[in-house]
């Protein structure tokens, strides 16, 4: 059973919310504070966090900075009235999902299950992830997840490794920011194409000096790099 942490000060959240989870097989505790849930996070075990932005000790924002320098652990954010600068931070500091409040469980949890597929084992990685994707500068390993940069491995968050997958099966085809939102969330999407832009802005600092995404005005983004032998 996969756990995840919830890091919320509302101790009347976590007890209906785990119970909740348990029907989807997803075990949930909650940490009240910042400290104790990073404590539980350095412990280990976990598979995902739930951070909401009004915390004390430290805000929601500044807990997935700390978190994010220290793990690529899945990161969804519960953003107070579903304020888009909320969304917008939250995103550019490495989250990889977000779910305004107040929301239904069955959405949280969908958000979760989506956050966790992106972090398959290799053991059930799918045929079309089979080979390695090598490219000048650049090697992809769909199957162990990893991305090796002139060789200096990368450290990915879920979201930046499928959009960075995403882009390299199909190099230089233009995918649309819908296209790309649908792709990582699973479902149809809300029209916040800004978290495509974001995204994209955070993997291409990863991939520097390599120039690797093309920016193509009122169209999409494209893999912009050419193959080679491994």
């Amino acid at each position: 059973m996969q756990r995840i942490l919830l890091i919320d000060d509302d101790d009347q959240l976590g007890t209906p919310l785990a119970t909740y989870f348990l029907r989807f097989e997803l075990q949930l505790s909650q940490a009240l504070r910042p400290s104790d849930g990073l404590a539980l996070l350095r412990a280990g075990g976990f598979d995902a966090a739930i951070l909401d932005v009004m915390l004390p000790e430290m805000d929601g924002f500044e807990l997935c900075r700390t978190i994010r320098r220290e793990s690529d652990l899945p990161i969804i954010m519960l953003t107070a009235r579903g304020d888009v600068m909320d969304r917008v931070v939250g995103l550019e500091l490495g989250a990889d999902d977000y779910l305004p409040k107040p929301f239904e469980p069955r959405e949280l949890v969908a958000r979760v299950q989506t956050v966790l597929r992106r972090r398959r084992p290799a053991s059930v990685a799918s045929a079309d992830d089979a080979a390695s994707l090598c490219f000048e500068g650049l090697l992809i390993d769909s199957v162990r997840r990893s991305v090796l940069r002139q060789g200096t491995a990368l450290e990915l968050t879920g979201t930046e490794f499928e959009l960075l997958l995403l882009l390299a099966r199909e190099p230089g085809r233009v995918y649309s920011r819908d296209d790309i939102l649908n792709h990582l969330r699973g479902r149809e999407a809300d029209l916040y194409t800004r978290a495509v832009d974001i995204v994209v802005s955070r993997l291409r600092k990863k991939l520097e000096p390599l120039d690797c995404i093309k920016t193509l005005r009122n169209a999409g983004y494209s893999l912009a790099l050419r193959r080679s032998a491994a």
